[in-house]
């Protein structure tokens, strides 16, 4: 049968016969046929070119191969000095190199009825060296064991050290490099931020206690000086007593957290500080002359040739001087001082009402800064803010020692030199604190006389702070101030860091 006879495009398949339908299944089963041929043998040709199937998993594979590729490299390298380990050093590598063994006995007990509980090993600085020491801890028939001196929970590093890069970091604004540099040159010590790091969270979890003592001695003193900055978290605010010295970082600068702190509604002492609003609460103040007298020198730099500028500086000048006079005559009485400083309220009315004050705000900038000058003035005396350090030889006429104590943070704030994280930020608030207050307790704040107060707190049981607050009749806080302030006090220290 001719093939052209036949429409394979569009086949009819009601119009074939029987001999047509099976001449076209026979040709296409042709064609399939030759195709499947077509297929096998791209096939073959497609895998030639492939690499061979792997007979292990790839995952095995590697591993055997890096296995292989190191015990070629040990061979290669037997023989030859091996890098120094890192890592934790064993307890008894520590001990081998003790320069010298100390035996630690409890405290009141026959050191023969005792016997060996373990060997501690920890870096001290002796003859201005570090050096390790190991010290053998004896236990009593009753329990007790023998405590090392200096030293602070299970830190491997003496109290010595721990202070001495907490007064580097946090008096004097060194940072963690720079303090570990000092340690190495000066003491031959080897230290690692993380080990730094790790002393300073242990010595502000031992002192907690000890800053709330401080919080509530600062509650209860005469005078507290107060002031405020901004920081890198939030602001930094200082309040400063003649017993307490408590240093906040991290905190809002609000009404809150100074009710938090030192509630308006309670305190009955005097706050000096400047006359920002959320100072304006409390029943005895004492605003800074400070403050005042140099936005009065500002006028006259502004605008020299104003006449009516440099009168009411020399005006404000004269009075502050005849004040700070009548505070230090201490020969006249009560009623007379009292008497004095009406006479003071009135000069400073007549200094600001040298022409009417005006309302509203005055399109000269400078003209406009002594139209608020003079206000605020005359509201503080009319407040009786002026001159309560007059009537009170305690308190000061200036904030000029809180603002001291602000000037390295806010140092530090400009060039990046703060705490990144609240964690940090209560650390800095706890050691800082404690240490500037443990100053006031020494007459002459070296690391020895540190040391030799901090170890009177083990003897006695208690420290100074925590005297002066029975002395006073005080007791604790119900509720810890502290977690007020720091709600989040971020991921705890191991359990061995922690202790004390």
């Amino acid at each position: 049968m001719d093939k052209s006879s036949i429409n394979l495009a569009k086949p009819k398949l009601e119009e074939l016969s029987h001999e047509q339908l099976v001449q076209l299944l026979n040709e296409a089963l042709d064609r399939l046929k030759t195709a499947n041929e077509r297929i096998e043998a791209l096939e073959k040709q497609l895998n030639s070119t492939l690499p061979p199937k792997l007979p292990v998993p790839f995952s095995v594979r590697s591993a055997e191969d890096r296995k292989k590729r190191q015990k070629d490299l040990d061979k290669k390298n037997k023989g030859k000095n091996k890098p120094l380990r890192s890592g934790q050093i064993k307890s008894q590598e520590k001990i081998a190199k003790a320069k010298r063994l100390e035996d630690v006995y409890p405290a009141d007990v026959d050191p023969r009825t005792c016997s060996l509980s373990h060997t501690r090993p920890m870096v001290r600085i002796e003859a201005g060296q570090a050096l390790w020491v190991a010290y053998r801890i004896y236990r009593a028939p009753n329990g007790k064991y023998g405590v090392v001196p200096g030293a602070l929970g299970r830190s491997e590093f003496g109290l010595e050290i721990i202070l001495a890069i907490a007064h580097q970091v946090y008096a004097l604004g060194l940072s963690f490099d720079k303090a570990i540099a000092l340690q190495k040159f000066f003491q031959n010590l080897d230290l690692k931020k993380s080990q730094v790091d790790a002393m300073l969270h242990q010595l502000s979890r031992v002192w907690e206690k000890e800053f709330e003592s401080l919080l509530k001695l600062l509650t209860n003193s005469i005078v507290v000086h107060a002031d405020e900055t901004s920081w890198s978290i939030k602001s930094v605010w200082a309040f400063l007593s003649e017993q307490s010295r408590v240093i906040l970082f991290g905190v809002n600068k609000d009404a809150k957290t100074l009710a938090t702190v030192l509630d308006p509604a309670s305190y009955k002492g005097t706050v000096v500080s400047d006359n920002a609003a959320v100072y304006g609460k409390f029943s005895k103040s004492q605003k800074c002359w400070a403050h005042l007298l140099r936005k009065a020198i500002k006028l006259t730099l502004l605008d020299p040739k104003n006449k009516e500028y440099t009168d009411f500086a020399d005006g404000a000048f004269q009075i502050f001087y005849d004040s700070r006079f009548l505070q230090k005559n201490q020969s006249i009485s009560h009623d007379q001082r009292n008497a004095e400083i009406v006479k003071l309220d009135d000069r400073i009315l007549a200094l600001c009402s040298v022409r009417e004050i005006e309302a509203e705000k005055l399109e000269d900038p400078t003209a406009d800064s002594f139209r608020l000058l003079r206000g605020e003035l005359l509201g503080l005396s009319m407040r009786q803010e002026l001159f309560t350090f007059v009537s009170n030889p305690a308190v000061a006429p200036t904030n000029n020692e809180a603002e001291r104590t602000l000037r390295d943070p806010a140092t530090a704030r400009r060039v990046g030199r703060t705490s990144k994280t609240l964690r940090g930020a209560r650390r800095q608030t706890i050691i800082h604190s404690v240490l500037e207050s443990i100053r006031t307790q020494l007459q002459r704040y070296t690391l020895q006389g540190v040391l030799n107060e901090i170890a009177s707190w083990t003897t006695q049981g208690e420290s100074c702070f925590t005297k002066l607050m029975k002395s006073a009749g005080l007791t604790p806080n119900e509720s810890s101030v502290l977690d007020k302030l720091f709600p989040n006090k971020g991921k705890p220290l191991p359990a061995q860091l922690a202790a004390s």
